[in-house]
């Protein structure tokens, strides 16, 4: 292994280490295992019934929710930023979320 591949792999697990123990989603799954918290399920379906009622946010946008001890998780593009926002509030709404981990992105409209 060269100086650099031992470095990067030293950075590797240095950040896997840091990260790892603090997330969510990996106490969520030590809590819940693989198919999750009781209630998940319901509270990502009610979600994604919720961005239904929206037609901003249906397609062309592409939103993936995924819940997880309460706490919902949005994947995915949008055309604005207000989607973006409004995605995540209405996502507050649902029964039983906990908070939203927003990490919807911003599709590319160039010029």
């Amino acid at each position: 292994m060269t100086r650099h591949e031992e470095i990067c792999a030293l950075a590797f697990l240095l950040i896997l280490t840091g990260a790892v123990p603090g997330c969510t989603a990996y106490t969520a799954y030590r809590q819940c295992g693989f198919g999750g918290c009781p209630g998940d399920a319901k509270i990502a379906a009610d979600v994604r019934a919720l961005f239904a009622q929206h037609p901003a946010l249906e397609p062309p946008n592409l939103i993936d929710v995924q819940a997880l001890d309460h706490v919902v998780y949005l994947y995915g593009l949008v055309d604005t930023d207000l989607e973006r926002q409004m995605a995540e509030s209405i996502a507050l709404e649902a029964p039983g979320v906990a908070r939203v981990v927003n990490s919807i992105s911003l599709s590319y409209a160039g010029p």
